[in-house]
């Protein structure tokens, strides 16, 4: 268990009156935690998304915790909510989003449900049970009068699609923030986030020229071709040493077996730990891309999604200090590092000090499997609001 105390001051001194304010409220977090699984709320799921951004909002107001509604026309709605601060300055920005990978309608087949002190549930790890980690402390900090500094909250709608439309509030938000605590889930280990890869998404689309595969094939220029020769040369770039992977996982094309192909699609993965990697990379796939490998071919390379690189360093100044906080809740816990992608790249890669993972303990996200480790429930939001207090 970590040796380092909580740093002292008065928002540090707060730090225990708000641990205790959470102490015998786990009753409530279940609770909520399934009114928010029960919610429907793909990514393309607006009223989905927004009824959750609805629950959330109803209940900060009750505790006095404004809400200031984004409106989006296509996805959820962005969410801002603060608790401010006695004096000022910087604020602590927690993230959190509101939309999950399932479709309309998994709720009804496969409900919030509970065996033991495991939850499980559609998104009830990613990112539900965070989400209400991220209002209880809020809610806690409130409670206590308030800290400092403010503390600021966003609930993003399109996080599990590359939050195409969350990104720019969330790097406005940054610009004011002294840290950022994103709660997706903690690792099965129970170890926290301290460095996650970027990644990025792409499509592909290649064009060429039909012909009778038996009577005239040399008048053909095939798409499939061009396709598969560009694909040896993006899956070469994969460094397993870097920490770079590419990966074309859906190709598509052609019309007919007898036909010389003249269009093929694919859709190419990319991971890397840099910004530096990043911008690399993005220019050695736009050249490979461009490259005419068959005559008369000619292909477009278009991002779908993009997230940047949570480094270690940028979770260096933070993760002492929620290693204090654990402590001072009764568990020790560890810094690990993941290949998944969140926003908290986005926060880490303006330099902003970066900590995720600090949601409670869960696991197989994204798939029927999912689950929640509810008796981690109260301690990780105990120790995140204290991390926050020991942050001045």
């Amino acid at each position: 268990m970590s040796s380092l105390p909580i740093p002292t001051g008065i928002d540090a001194a707060l730090a225990q009156k708000v641990i205790a304010w959470l102490s015998p409220r786990f009753d409530e977090m279940e609770a909520l935690l399934k009114r928010l699984v029960d919610i429907d709320s793909g990514s393309y799921d607006k009223a989905g998304v927004d009824a959750v951004g609805a629950v959330i909002t109803d209940l900060l107001a009750a505790d006095g915790i404004a809400v200031t509604r984004l409106p989006n026309a296509d996805f959820g709605d962005v969410l801002r909510a603060e608790v401010p601060g006695t004096v000022g300055g910087p604020y602590a920005l927690l993230l959190g989003h509101r939309d999950t990978v399932f479709t309309k309608g998994t709720v009804a087949k496969r409900p919030y449900s509970r065996e033991g002190d495991t939850a499980f549930g559609p998104g009830v790890c990613d990112m539900k049970a965070g989400l209400v980690s991220n209002i209880f402390t809020l809610r806690a900090i409130k409670a206590v009068g308030g800290l400092s500094f403010p503390v600021v909250a966003l609930f993003t709608g399109d996080e599990e699609i590359g939050s195409g439309t969350g990104r720019p509030h969330i790097e406005e938000a940054a610009k004011g923030a002294r840290a950022v605590l994103n709660t997706e889930p903690g690792r099965v280990s129970g170890n926290v986030v301290t460095a996650r890869k970027g990644g990025a998404s792409f499509r592909i689309s290649v064009t060429g020229k039909a012909a009778h595969s038996g009577v005239n094939h040399a008048e053909g220029a095939s798409a499939i071709e061009a396709l598969a020769r560009k694909i040896v040369k993006l899956h070469a770039l994969t460094d397993y040493a870097a920490g770079i992977t590419t990966n074309v996982g859906v190709i598509k094309g052609g019309n007919t077996h007898n036909t010389v192909a003249p269009w093929a699609e694919a859709e190419l993965d990319l991971r890397f730990v840099t910004l530096e990697q990043h911008a690399t990379l993005e220019a050695q796939i736009a050249a490979i891309v461009a490259a005419e490998d068959v005559p008369g071919t000619a292909a477009t390379l278009a991002t779908k999604a993009v997230f940047l690189p949570l480094e270690a360093e940028h979770s260096a100044e933070l993760f002492p200090l929620y290693q204090a906080a654990a402590a001072s809740v009764g568990f020790a816990v560890g810094g690990e590092f993941t290949g998944g992608c969140a926003d908290s790249g986005f926060t880490a890669s303006l330099g902003v000090p970066t900590l995720c993972g600090l949601g409670p303990i869960g696991g197989k996200a994204h798939t029927d499997e999912e689950f929640c480790r509810l008796d981690s429930f109260v301690p990780r939001t105990q120790a995140l609001a204290a991390t926050i207090c020991a942050i001045a």
